[in-house]
């Protein structure tokens, strides 16, 4: 008698035809797609047969989830160099994206402990703290909270208001270039609300930058931290950082 040969799992076959989908560039990435009920009706199966499906493409890293908002084409990392000159607009546009970034609140207030030390400033200084959301391509990659001396740079939180870049609004101020002094790199999880900028799911490792950038002259001018995504990023130290 002859063998029969098996047949392919229909899981299989319907994450071999995602698959092809993502290869053949049908979804961009970041790009949602469609939910369990659309595929169960597209492939003609059960939810549980696409949940399984889905759930082979989150092991191999092409998709990922989130709880409550459905599943995603994984993006691309983006390499962001980390040196003595950082620039967000500068390494994306260099790494190929379209650079982005959102104010999601500005205020002035005192400065903490650690910040003081870090600004050489006295503890409750006035200070300018920006809480932003950075995107590539359209696509959350980073938060962050930078602060910056207020009497030190007067006019900074206008500067910020109206400037695309923290570069064009220190050069506003007076600060015509400004070097990073150190950097300090530690791996977190993502807080509940951290998750819902980053779109990823609460507990999702980011990588966190904490870093102070120097005038010419040396004087502390920002200190900023930074939580980035990390699937959507890969942080590169270059020669010469502290």
């Amino acid at each position: 008698m002859r063998a029969v040969a098996a047949k392919t799992p229909i899981w299989k076959a319907i994450a071999d035809s995602l698959r092809s989908d993502l290869a053949e560039g049908r979804y961009a990435s970041g790009d949602k797609l469609p939910t369990e009920a659309v595929l169960a009706e597209r492939f003609g199966v059960n939810r549980h047969t696409v949940r399984h499906a889905l759930a082979a493409l989150v092991e191999e890293g092409l998709v990922r989830t989130r709880r409550g908002a459905g599943s995603f084409v994984a993006a691309t990392p983006t390499d962001y160099p980390i040196g003595r000159r950082v620039r967000f607009h500068e390494n994306l546009i260099a790494a190929g994206r379209r650079p982005e970034k959102k104010i999601l609140a500005l205020e002035e207030r005192g400065a903490t402990q650690g910040e003081a030390k870090a600004l050489s400033l006295a503890p409750g200084d006035p200070v300018c703290a920006y809480h932003g959301l950075s995107r590539a391509d359209g696509h959350p990659i980073a938060i962050f909270e930078s602060v910056f001396p207020s009497v030190r740079l007067k006019g900074i939180a206008t500067a910020l208001q109206c400037s695309e870049s923290v570069t064009q609004a220190l050069t506003a101020v007076g600060v015509s270039d400004y070097t990073r002094a150190s950097t300090r790199l530690t791996a977190v999880r993502a807080t509940i609300t951290q998750a819902l900028h980053l779109q990823v799911t609460e507990g999702d490792p980011l990588l966190k930058s904490s870093g102070l950038n120097v005038d010419v002259a040396g004087a502390p001018v920002e200190y900023g931290r930074t939580w980035f995504a990390g699937d959507r990023i890969t942080l590169t130290l270059e020669g010469g950082q502290g």
